[in-house]
């Protein structure tokens, strides 16, 4: 899934023992005390993952456990630099509308966590987790009584089967294909061009709703990790009798414990109480605050400040996706009261500089690049050891398989960037390839990264034209295929630790498409064979063929330079309780927050 700067996940991977399925996760992750110990962060990353179980019913009831010391009221304040590009469930593929769609929207199933580095996977809508048959390949699920939306009408069966539906209608772009590539293929769109809408529906024999309450799913091979994938924001319901195609994204309706009062896009959002959520139907999200007010086009450096101070409305305020800007990290952590009020954590996310390979088609400008990126400076606009970390490869350190000394390109070794080398590999390309055109966001953090990688680029012989792109819409305008654009910077953190969520939606060539995450254009027959061998083995055996595809795409094909593994270090006000880092999202746990006074 998409973070705001990157694109991300949910933190599960699947194995299957004793005939029963359970799940490892990532633990809570709080990062070094220093943030100083790269190599000790990396560790703890490595190995953060735990047991996770499918809940049951039991696990799967509400009301979600009282957080100690919570107290009812008060508003908490939300600052965003930019706007949200979506509000519509199936567009949501981006971390800051994914911490909204917690606040506003409930699936099938969702994460829950201990805050002791526990994670399951809950009933959320449904009663539990589901229940697999047919050696994996039928799940069925049952919604819970007494659901509604924020309007007090119930929701069916029918409602989750337009929620899959709808996800085939051309105007839904920007999400997950997951759970339609299952159901019907890469070329999923062609089974239902409707997207249900015409009265057309996908076969029984694909997805069943028996009854008002029933929810059945057929695939053609074991789906072992479905309840995480329904988890997703990007397939929480969106209520038949009141979907208004595009402009639903505009105006969605809410089935969790907030809804929309209000919305002025790109500068505020008010939330208020959904009085139709009903907390004994929850065992995830709580209802402490009277709402949420979001104020968009507030810097992240403005919102460190704000949050340092600590006065008036910013002691009940947090940051969304942002984190402590860079030049004011060492004000924060020498201020023992603000520190405190920091979440750390390190990130699954893999940020790099990605080609487009309708327009940089010569490996060597792709290589010479590679070598030339300065890691350093771009890691220090992000706050240094405290935003990242070097990244020799395109596998995070939260991910099964990753291979810490595996460095093609001598990331570790030069992170400042191989001059000499990129301008060898440079000899003898024509002048025209050496023009490339970046495409860089409008906002604070853009900024940096456009300087630096002009400052690089241009020491090795490239002549950079760097285009400004809105921040708000950044994903989706270099994400489609006919844009303007040679290099971008992107990143990808998995939707659960398996390879299989970042070599598939990332390098596949059956997923090049307006929208897909496969913003190289990545198509490559030894690519595509692989990850097809890959996602039919038991998980040890693939994870042996990831590593040849990650190998191959890294020295073979190079669809990206790798740049930095990121960290999470944000800030809240004094007076919000219950702060914690999440992760599954790997940002402040929105759904554990209060007012200590209100």
């Amino acid at each position: 899934m998409k973070s705001f700067s990157s694109r991300r996940a949910q933190a599960i991977v699947v194995a299957i023992a004793a005939g029963s399925l359970a799940l490892t996760g990532c633990s809570e992750n709080k990062g070094s005390n220093t943030g100083k110990d790269s190599k000790k962060d990396q560790k703890e990353a490595s190995v953060q993952s735990k047991a996770v179980t499918y809940a049951d019913a039991a696990g799967s009831t509400g009301p979600a456990e009282e957080i100690a010391g919570a107290q009812s009221g008060g508003t908490i304040t939300v600052y965003q630099e930019a706007g949200l590009s979506h509000l519509d469930p199936g567009q949501t593929y981006v971390s800051d509308a994914g911490q909204v769609a917690n606040l506003l929207f409930r699936r099938l199933t969702q994460f829950k966590e201990d805050g002791k580095g526990g994670v399951s996977v809950v009933g959320d809508l449904a009663t539990d987790s589901g229940k697999a048959s047919d050696g994996g390949k039928t799940w069925t699920f049952t919604l819970k009584d007494g659901i509604k939306d924020s309007k007090g009408n119930a929701i069916t069966s029918g409602d989750v089967r337009h929620t899959v539906e709808r996800q085939y209608a051309k105007f839904i772009f920007d999400g997950p294909t997951y759970l339609q590539t299952y159901l019907s293929g890469a070329d999923y769109r062609k089974a239902l061009p409707g997207g249900g809408f015409d009265g057309k529906h996908l076969p029984k024999t694909v997805l069943d709703t028996p009854d008002d309450k029933t929810v059945v799913f057929h695939f053609d091979q074991p789906r072992p990790d479905l309840p995480q994938t329904l988890a997703m924001a990007g397939y929480a319901i969106v209520p038949t009798k009141d979907d208004t195609k595009e402009k639903y994204d505009k105006a969605p309706v809410a089935t969790g414990p907030y809804k929309i009062q209000s919305s002025k896009s790109g500068k505020s959002m008010v939330l208020v109480k959904n009085t139709n959520w009903d907390p004994k139907t929850d065992s995830v999200r709580h209802q402490y605050v009277d709402g949420f007010n979001f104020q968009f086009g507030v810097t992240e450096s403005t919102q460190t400040k704000r949050l340092i101070a600590d006065q008036g409305e910013d002691k009940n305020a947090i940051q969304l996706t942002a984190g402590v800007e860079a030049t004011q990290i060492q004000d924060v952590i020498k201020n023992p009261s603000a520190n405190k009020r920091t979440v750390k954590g390190y990130q699954p996310y893999v940020m790099q500089l990605s080609f487009n390979l309708d327009r940089v088609k010569d490996l060597k400008v792709r290589q010479a690049i590679a070598y030339a990126v300065n890691s350093k400076s771009l890691i220090a606009g992000e706050g240094g050891v405290y935003g990242g970390d070097v990244a020799p490869n395109y596998f995070a350190p939260t991910l099964p398989g990753y291979e810490a000394g595996y460095d093609p390109y001598g990331r570790l070794k030069t992170p400042q960037g191989n001059i000499a080398k990129a301008k060898e590999t440079l000899k003898g390309v024509p002048a025209s390839e050496k023009k490339v055109v970046f495409a860089y966001a409008n906002s604070e953090n853009g900024q940096k990264r456009k300087v630096a990688i002009e400052d690089a680029l241009t020491k090795v012989g490239f002549d950079v034209v760097s285009k400004e792109v809105d921040a708000a819409s950044y994903y989706e305008q270099i994400g489609k295929l006919d844009n303007p654009y040679d290099i971008y910077i992107t990143g990808w953190g998995q939707d659960w630790p398996s390879a299989s969520t970042v070599v598939t939606p990332v390098y596949d060539g059956t997923q090049v498409a307006d929208g897909a995450p496969n913003y190289s254009h990545v198509k490559n027959a030894k690519v595509d064979a692989l990850i097809k061998k890959a996602l039919t083995q038991e998980p040890t055996e693939a994870a042996k063929t990831w590593k040849e595809a990650q190998h191959y795409l890294l020295e073979k094909v190079l669809p990206a330079a790798p740049l930095w593994y990121t960290k999470q270090f944000q800030l809240s006000g004094s007076n919000v309780g219950g702060a914690r880092y999440g992760s599954v999202s790997s940002l402040i746990d929105i759904n554990h927050l209060f007012l200590k006074k209100s």
